[in-house]
């Protein structure tokens, strides 16, 4: 192979790689739902023992990238920066944990997954971003599976308006932490983007745990393990696989991939806690899928 046929071919497998990774973010943050569920301790402290054990190997992960990693924060500038998104997905948790307390759990998984709306929306109206055609039509589709995978109109009917709105907030901060880490990724490797966001949540989190909760920590090692699953696989796994890929691929397509989250968390009931899946369900398992896949088009 020619130096020109080289430089031609590493874009486009660079970009396959991004987007297994993305896949494979969107896999693993699939799963959280099931740890949370069989987590021992409350929402809050589930969520901050989510990013504060996730932080070790990170830290792991940042060290042994360091003789190839990019230049640090240049200022107090850079490192507002690399905290923010840390901030925004703290409010991303704390919202959605306390919306599956209030409203339905399928109100919950759907509103809480509107990110790619709110993440093309933004990057339309304030970014300069362009939307093709395919891209808005594959999204729209992805939507309606989600819907129906969730049990239709009907089923959502039943939630809590104000269990709602803090699942649609946490869409919004979710949305916010997607574009906060795109921009950053321009200049700061994944290693250090991952460890300053999580560090970030992990801070904001704990005061919200020891005004909320009555227990801090789980108690048996049944408990450990539903948390060390859940920092190790969704977040170090999951965003760092998700952080990476947002180098190389549009912000708006990369949130729109990840609504495959509520399908696995579907899949894992079945496998995990033997949940039935229906016709409907599998029916619109299929139309999220095919929903992203035309999406893929525009890019």
């Amino acid at each position: 192979m020619t130096q020109t046929e080289f430089a031609a071919t590493a874009p486009a497998a660079r970009n396959r790689l991004a987007l297994m990774a993305l896949l494979a973010g969107a896999v693993a943050i699939g799963g959280s739902p099931i740890f949370v569920r069989l987590s021992e301790i409350g929402p809050m402290a589930t969520a901050f023992w989510r990013v504060a054990l996730a932080l070790v190997p990170l830290f792991l992960f940042f060290r042994l990238s360091e003789k190839r990693r990019a230049a640090g924060p240049a200022g107090l500038r850079d490192m507002i920066a690399l905290a923010l998104p840390g901030v925004f997905l703290a409010a991303d948790l704390v919202a959605w944990h306390a919306a599956i307390h209030v409203t339905t759990v399928a109100n919950a998984t759907l509103l809480a997954n509107l990110a790619p709306v709110f993440v093309t929306a933004v990057g339309w109206l304030f970014l300069g971003a362009s939307i093709s055609r395919a891209f808005l039509i594959g999204l729209a589709v992805a939507i309606t599976g989600i819907v129906i995978l969730k049990g239709g109109l009907s089923g959502l009917s039943a939630g809590n308006p104000s269990g709602d709105a803090l699942a649609v907030l946490a869409a919004l901060f979710y949305a916010g932490y997607m574009l906060g880490v795109a921009r950053l990724r321009g200049r700061f490797d994944t290693a250090r983007v991952m460890l300053w966001s999580t560090a970030s949540a992990a801070v904001c989190l704990l005061p919200v745990v020891l005004l909320t909760e009555s227990q801090f920590a789980p108690v048996t090692i049944f408990g450990w393990a539903m948390l060390l699953g859940l920092a190790l696989i969704s977040h170090a796994g999951g965003q760092v696989a998700i952080t990476y890929a947002l180098a190389f691929l549009p912000t708006a397509f990369s949130s729109l991939t990840l609504l495959l989250q509520p399908v696995v968390a579907a899949l894992l009931g079945v496998v995990v806690l033997g949940e039935a899946v229906g016709v409907t369900q599998a029916i619109g398992g299929a139309i999220v899928l095919c929903g992203i896949l035309y999406a893929r088009r525009s890019g």
